[in-house]
């Protein structure tokens, strides 16, 4: 329990506002921070105005498998961050970091998710306010990634 609740702490940063992680910030923190702090990609890939940055394999951030961040060509800003746990991350913890579910038809006062599914019907957790969307594995049980944005309301 204590190296799930250390390996949680290394991937999940707290904060107001846009979730960042590992002190990057979407919406916040430009390019140049990721390459500062985590050194030059295994991967670059250009789509459309964005540039994916991913970090996989020998040069993969510690706690994970791989990371990616979405940076807008113009700006040079990070828009996402998809990160893939190392370890494995279960709902429990998930909850106990970030809220519980939403209770059905309040505006929640605090972080709380949604339950919903992808168009290929694959379960995440939403938490609007935190721009956090949990993906699950197959299983139900285990975290396949976290993609952190800025929340809906500060766009």
């Amino acid at each position: 329990m204590r190296i799930l609740a250390f390996s949680i702490a290394v991937l999940l940063a707290s904060a107001a506002g846009a979730k960042p992680w590992n002190g990057i910030e979407p919406g916040v923190s430009h390019r140049d921070d990721v390459t500062k702090k985590f050194g030059e990609p295994s991967k670059t890939v250009v789509v459309e105005s964005k540039e994916i940055l991913a970090y996989v394999g020998p040069r993969a951030i510690k706690g994970t498998t791989e990371a990616q961040f979405k940076v807008d060509n113009a700006s040079k800003l990070v828009e996402r961050i998809d990160v893939f746990p190392a370890p494995m991350v279960d709902r429990e913890a998930v909850e106990s970091t970030y809220g519980p579910p939403c209770s059905p038809g309040s505006a929640p006062a605090s972080a709380c998710y949604v339950k919903k599914l992808t168009d290929e019907f694959q379960t995440y957790f939403l938490y609007a306010k935190l721009g956090l969307a949990v993906f699950w594995n197959e299983d139900g049980k285990s975290v396949k990634s976290f993609v952190f944005q800025q929340p809906k309301a500060s766009r």
